[in-house]
């Protein structure tokens, strides 16, 4: 049997910059730094830095997970590029994980994973991959999934759990680690190149200047 890959996951859809490695059950290494701006100068760094501690190249990388969101719009598009970028250069897999499947990651029964998306909105997901991530008024979330969930975690879980008819839980993971781990399930499956998963538009006014022509 082949030996497990190295697995690097990385993450920086909200105020932050994660990154992780992994190879089989094993954490190898893990970074993770607060932050609401700066992660496009400080991705590559922090990941070198990570593999150099553990004494470990870029060339030592088999498979690639990247956060895809919901989340900052500059910080999903980073990571994603950063990804395929990697993954080309590398000539190794990629494969875009979404906030919800992060953080319902090895829980038991039903999840339901929430996200604040302001205004009284939330980005919803669950464990359940048939059902596709949404965004939610709060009175239609509760109304969808009242009964259908058995642990409601993430943005304002507290509250809304009760109205659901289920228990609070944590992730059992951080961030990149179980960004890392999803990704290395579905190694070998027909996943696609990443993408961002936005789930409603940027909150940013459009510009005002023309688009630049775009030369054959």
């Amino acid at each position: 049997m082949p030996p497990e890959p190295l697995v690097l996951g990385f993450d920086t859809s909200a105020a932050h910059c994660a990154a992780a490695l992994i190879r089989g059950e094993n954490l190898v290494a893990a970074r993770h730094e607060e932050m609401s701006r700066g992660q496009a100068e400080r991705l590559f760094p922090m990941i070198g830095e990570m593999l150099a501690d553990a004494g470990l190249s870029w060339r030592d990388v088999g498979l690639i997970g990247v956060g895809t969101g919901p989340g900052n719009f500059t910080g999903i598009r980073l990571s994603v590029a950063a990804a395929r970028g990697l993954a080309l250069s590398l000539e190794i897999p990629a494969i875009g994980v979404n906030r919800f499947q992060a953080m319902t990651w090895g829980q038991n029964g039903a999840a339901l994973a929430l996200v604040d998306a302001r205004r009284g909105q939330f980005y919803a997901g669950t464990s359940d991959e048939r059902l596709e991530p949404a965004l939610y008024e709060r009175d239609k979330l509760v109304e969808t999934f009242a009964g259908r969930v058995g642990i409601c975690m993430g943005d304002d879980a507290e509250l809304i759990a009760p109205e659901l008819g289920a228990q609070v839980a944590q992730p059992l993971l951080p961030v990149a680690q179980a960004v890392a781990r999803v990704a290395l399930e579905k190694r070998g499956m027909p996943v696609g190149r990443p993408a961002p998963l936005y789930l409603k538009p940027a909150d940013a006014a459009p510009s005002r200047m023309a688009a630049p022509v775009i030369l054959p």
